[in-house]
């Protein structure tokens, strides 16, 4: 089973790159973006076949280590 988990910033906490690939955008004349954020992709390939399994298991890493909860959202699919 793979495991997709997209972490991004939380809404409210600066993103530096976000504006940074804005402003690129801008200078490159792409005018219609109002805004940009960026985040992560993390796939992971797991051996259960579990989905309940799974999501707790990839819950568990978002939390310890995958995603900085405090400053970070983060979503699952199991695919």
């Amino acid at each position: 089973m793979k495991a997709i988990v997209n972490v991004s910033l939380k809404a409210g906490v600066l993103d530096s790159q976000g504006k940074a690939v804005h402003h690129a955008l801008d200078s490159l004349h792409f005018n219609g973006v109002s805004d940009v954020r960026v985040g992560k992709q993390i796939i992971l390939e797991l051996e259960t076949k579990d989905k309940t399994v799974a999501m707790a298991d990839v819950t568990k890493m978002c939390e310890e280590l995958l995603a900085n909860t405090v400053i970070e959202d983060y979503e699952i699919e199991l695919v």
